[in-house]
């Protein structure tokens, strides 16, 4: 009996210095004024077995209690609608690890949100002399070693402050600390490197809702891509796979038109990559997360970027505002100068479209394409985006005729793959 008086004195210690979160003891508080009062008391060490089961939820089970986790303040214009809901749930980890640069600058680690494809971080620095942001190349950590991704950042009105979002690649989920390299130039070109560390809870990392292998190969024009495996988690969804093809490389989106459709609705593409190595290249293309009530799942490749011969010759003694039809494919001819260096031709045509062995002609002499150079894009009033550059050849002649051989574009491939999701 002593034993037990014991422990129910250290309990009700423990109880006493305890704070709840505000909105947890507002709900308790009234749920406590719902319950009809009762004359027989329950007994004293029945209350504290009660405290000690309440104890061990709000320790262990955060699951459960996430909603009362804190929010990752003043990011709301860097998130995305799906980041900024999970948020809004309590599913980050806030940090507040700061470190004050050597030119002034204080660099602070808010918050992070995990998940198995991805590790988010959320930065400010104050106090700025000058707006430069800071590079971020890794997170290091027990077995984690994750490059950075893409990100984004903001600046204030006065230019003192500047917030960021940054992803990297996943982190291990036996790391209990994980440490941020910077680097940041100063005004002085001297480069300030140094990192930061900071504990984090692997626990707190959200779950993966979909883990699928696809497996499928599809033909394109100038080779093959095959989807390998899909990894849905709350922050973002994942495509990873192979390719053999050999002109991807050779216009800026070869993945624009590959599409991902969630009960019939188009998933937002949020971006992709691609590497090489030894044993072939390799892309990830990243999508944002899949709605709860998911019922199908459709990966459709619309199409893929391929190659076409042209083998035609362009009149430049006429400029026309109207474009010229190239196999299926619009160009405009903007202007022709000579200058002392050789000849510029202005053109323009779609974003995907890239002309090969393109030469003039002119006074019995050719000469080859050297270079391209101001390259922009423009808005037409109906819409449509062009690809605006200057072709920049050595000639010392005027020329008559500008031939094209080949182009690389997008092509159709329409070709759907059914992805289970159960």
């Amino acid at each position: 009996m002593k034993d037990i008086e014991k422990r129910l004195a250290e309990e009700q210690e423990r109880l006493r210095n305890i704070t709840a979160p505000v909105e947890l003891e507002g709900r308790l508080s009234q749920a406590l004024d719902t319950v009809p009062s009762k004359k027989k008391r329950k007994p004293i060490w029945l209350m504290a077995v009660i405290a000690l089961l309440f104890l061990s939820v709000v320790g262990f089970n955060y699951n459960g209690f996430a909603y009362y986790g804190k929010k990752i303040m003043g990011y709301d214009e860097l998130m995305s609608s799906t980041l900024a809901n999970l948020n809004e749930e309590g599913l980050g980890q806030t940090i507040g690890e700061s470190v004050v640069l050597e030119d002034g600058t204080e660099f602070t680690v808010e918050g992070i949100m995990t998940d198995a494809n991805q590790l988010i971080l959320y930065y400010t620095l104050s106090n700025l002399d000058e707006i430069e942001d800071i590079q971020l190349p890794r997170i290091t950590g027990f077995l984690t070693n994750s490059d950075r991704g893409s990100g984004t950042s903001i600046i204030n009105e006065d230019a003192s402050e500047i917030k960021g979002e940054m992803s990297f690649a996943p982190v291990s989920p036996f790391a209990k600390k994980l440490t941020l390299e910077y680097e940041k130039r100063a005004l002085n070109g001297k480069w300030m490197t140094g990192s930061i560390s900071f504990p984090y809870d692997p626990n707190k990392a959200m779950q993966t809702e979909i883990r699928q292998k696809i497996k499928e190969t599809v033909k394109v024009d100038k080779g093959t891509i095959t989807f390998k495996s899909l990894t849905a988690t709350p922050t973002i969804t994942m495509i990873k796979g192979t390719m053999d093809v050999e002109n991807f490389d050779r216009i800026h989106l070869p993945f624009e038109k590959v599409e991902l459709h969630a009960n019939g609705k188009r998933i937002d593409l949020l971006g992709s990559g691609s590497s090489s190595s030894l044993r072939g290249s390799g892309f990830e293309l990243r999508f944002d997360a899949l709605p709860k009530d998911l019922e199908t799942l459709k990966l459709v490749v619309k199409e893929f970027v391929g190659y076409t011969i042209v083998d035609e010759k362009i009149q430049l003694s006429q400029i026309n505002e109207q474009p010229i039809l190239l196999k299926g494919e619009d160009i405009w001819v903007r202007d022709v100068l000579k200058t002392e260096d050789g000849v510029e031709i202005t053109i323009a045509s779609d974003d995907d479209v890239l002309f090969d062995g393109v030469t003039i002609e002119g006074q019995g002499s050719s000469s080859p394409l050297e270079t391209t150079v101001r390259q922009d894009f423009e808005k037409l009033h109906n819409g449509r985006i062009l690809k605006v550059r200057t072709l920049v050849f050595s000639s010392d002649t005027t020329p008559e005729y500008m031939t094209i051989k080949g182009m690389h574009h997008m092509k159709p491939v329409d070709y759907e793959i059914e992805i289970p999701v159960k």
